[in-house]
């Protein structure tokens, strides 16, 4: 049952959790024997959840750091010009970078987010996102793992909010009209 304001469940818990499961083999796969460790970055306020859930079930030590990006509002179409609210505090300087995004659409905050980073010479820079919705996307953007491709609606729970709402939700929604 989805609740109030939503119209349906999208994504239960389950099959949100096998998703990670699946990522966090994935990036354990390729990151667990880089040279100085992961550095696994997540954005703000969004990705929060799925980035506890995902780092661990990471197999090997991992730091983590945030940075606030905001491109919606209280709106549910992004503004189309991101903004960085918090920068890393950590030096990622010659380090192996993972962003962790809860959901990509139009491509810019992701865009904007590595190339901030990649300025700041890491070793490497590999993202890994929950959602993806490419029918949406505004600019290429090269997403390295990708939990689940899902259609031209929006989302809540599981993190991903709508005006500050339905974040604490276990499953992932569809907002009502």
């Amino acid at each position: 049952m989805a609740a109030e304001g939503l119209q349906r469940v999208l994504l239960p818990a389950a099959e949100i959790a096998a998703t990670v499961d699946r990522l966090a083999g994935e990036i354990s796969r390729d990151c667990a024997r880089l040279d100085g460790g992961l550095l696994v970055i997540g954005l703000l306020k969004g990705a929060f959840v799925f980035m506890a859930d995902l780092v661990r079930r990471l197999d090997f030590p991992v730091e983590t750091e945030f940075m606030a990006v905001e491109s919606y509002g209280s709106g549910t179409v992004s503004s189309g010009r991101p903004a960085m609210r918090m920068d890393v505090g950590a030096d990622v300087a010659g380090r192996h970078l993972l962003i962790v995004e809860d959901i990509v659409d139009t491509g810019r905050t992701l865009t904007v987010v590595r190339e901030h980073l990649r300025r700041r010479g890491p070793a490497s820079l590999r993202t890994v996102t929950l959602l993806d919705k490419p029918v949406r996307r505004a600019v290429e953007v090269r997403v390295d793992y990708v939990g689940r491709e899902i259609p031209d609606l929006f989302v809540c729970g599981y993190g991903l909010d709508f005006a500050g709402k339905y974040r604490n939700l276990p499953y992932i929604g569809v907002l009502g009209k």
